[in-house]
């Protein structure tokens, strides 16, 4: 699974099956649950780690068939008053779709056009960042039901959005389209605050190693990265792992590092954290296997 992680670290799956339309999504969730063989969804894998000893289940991505971008008039964008509504699916990059909001002069997205990964990765985890989050944007989700029989739609207030997370973590319902709510804006004045943004963090991380983002989630009333090297761990090495000197908030791949290496790592820093300041880190990289 290094290959389909953006950590480019991990073991194997027992397979990795790429869905294309929502009727194949439900067929393979039945077989997976009338053979109860483990599943899970994969998105752009930018924030899920594989232990190298490997996951005994089914990888299921969601393939370019979910990635239109829709609206019901010619157009591809409808207004309801203030209110711009845009329907995509699931599995287009955060990137790409800031892109094509700006080209159609819509804003609110500003905030996500540098996070990586995909668009039902980030509503499944309510990614976030520069004061905004997912759930000030989604207006509601289709989605399916972990075993392939049921579709809903899930509103806003449904989703329960919290700090990097919401109920599909629970449920277990995977989004195949998300409806965003935007509004109409300055398609160079977006384009000027996209650039800020992303110029901030380039700067600030290390986009240049492979990594699951932030891989801390932030403790109330503190700073992970702020914990981390206030405990002298900026530049830590395990293996090929190791925690960045540009910010240390992240675990990065410098180059042949093992699931086994980042999972030291990470442990050799919440403990060391917690020793020190009484504070215990909760990851925010999905674990599996």
């Amino acid at each position: 699974m290094s290959k389909y992680t953006s950590f480019r670290a991990g073991g194997k799956a027992l397979a990795l099956v790429e869905v294309e339309n929502t009727d194949q999504l439900k067929a393979v969730l039945r077989f997976a649950d009338e053979e109860k063989i483990t599943h899970l969804m994969l998105g752009n894998g930018s924030n899920t780690l594989f232990k190298d000893s490997g996951y005994d289940g089914l990888a299921i991505k969601l393939g370019e068939g979910f990635g239109e971008v829709h609206a019901d008039n010619p157009s591809r964008w409808f207004n309801d008053g203030d209110e711009y509504v845009v329907r995509c699916g699931a599995s287009i990059l955060m990137s790409s779709l800031a892109k094509m909001l700006q080209l159609n002069s819509l804003t609110g997205f500003e905030f996500a056009s540098g996070i990586p990964g995909s668009l039902g990765g980030a509503v499944f985890m309510n990614a976030g960042a520069y004061g905004g989050e997912m759930k000030d944007i989604v207006k509601s989700v289709r989605a399916v039901s972990p075993d392939g029989l049921t579709e809903k739609a899930f509103t806003n207030e449904e989703l329960e959005f919290r700090y990097r997370g919401s109920a599909l973590q629970q449920n277990d319902y995977i989004v195949t389209e998300v409806t965003l709510s935007l509004k109409k804006g300055d398609r160079e004045e977006i384009a000027a605050q996209m650039k800020e943004l992303n110029a901030k963090r380039n700067a600030k991380q290390p986009v240049n190693y492979p990594s699951a983002g932030s891989t801390f989630k932030r403790p109330e009333g503190y700073f992970a990265g702020k914990l981390i090297e206030d405990a002298g761990l900026k530049g830590l090495t395990v293996g090929g792992a190791q925690v960045s000197t540009l910010h240390s908030g992240f675990v990065i791949n410098r180059g042949g590092a093992t699931a086994t290496d980042i999972l030291q790592l990470i442990a050799m820093v919440q403990n060391t954290v917690y020793d020190k300041f009484g504070v215990m880190l909760e990851p925010e990289v999905r674990i599996i296997g």
